[in-house]
């Protein structure tokens, strides 16, 4: 029976890519401790480093036949490391850039959102206000802001004056100036 603390890590990672269990754990066991150091170091959360080395031994199990050599194990496994450790960090500032432009999203959706609420209750106030004018007021007064038309055609399609016209726009406007600062101010509050 081989003694594989003995071995280089050559002839283990031959024995590795010939399905050799034994040599994958001796490789495990001569590597994982100073790998998650160094991943340790680089990401400062044990959880993640333990995970990342981890998922690095899965790997270098299930692609063993797929994997050539240029240099020496120690280097591949040191620099699958801190490609994954780079990877990682990218995840994360990625992850925060999703969680800022979220809360972005939330906080400028909420004011989007209570805006809109506060312009339909104003609207609702301001229709209330005009609906208690007296009924000739607010029949003048609509036919000028609402509708757009012009003095003149409101005196022709009333069958009145302009200058009774001119006088019912600016009663109204008297009357809903004060309600409507109020409830601009209450509003803006």
């Amino acid at each position: 029976m081989p003694e594989y603390q003995s071995f280089t890590d050559a002839e283990l990672f031959t024995l590795l890519c010939n399905d050799d269990h034994k040599a994958f754990t001796e490789i495990y066991d001569r590597y994982s401790g100073l790998l998650y150091v160094h991943a340790y170091k680089r990401i400062r959360n044990r959880e993640e480093a333990r995970d990342l080395i981890h998922e690095l031994f899965t790997v270098l199990w299930h692609k063993r036949d797929q994997i050539t050599l240029k240099t020496e194990l120690s280097f591949y496994l040191y620099r699958a490391v801190r490609n994954r450790v780079l990877d990682l960090v990218k995840h994360h500032k990625l992850q925060a850039s999703y969680i800022s432009s979220f809360d972005s999203f939330l906080n400028n959706g909420t004011n989007i959102t209570d805006h809109s609420i506060r312009q339909k209750e104003l609207i609702l106030l301001i229709e209330k206000e005009i609906e208690a004018l007296p009924e000739k007021m607010r029949l003048v007064f609509n036919l000028s802001r609402t509708e757009c038309r012009s003095h003149k055609e409101i005196s022709n399609a009333l069958e009145i004056s302009e200058l009774t016209v001119r006088k019912q726009i600016n009663n109204a406007l008297k009357v809903l100036r004060p309600k409507l600062d109020k409830l601009l101010i209450f509003f803006f509050l």
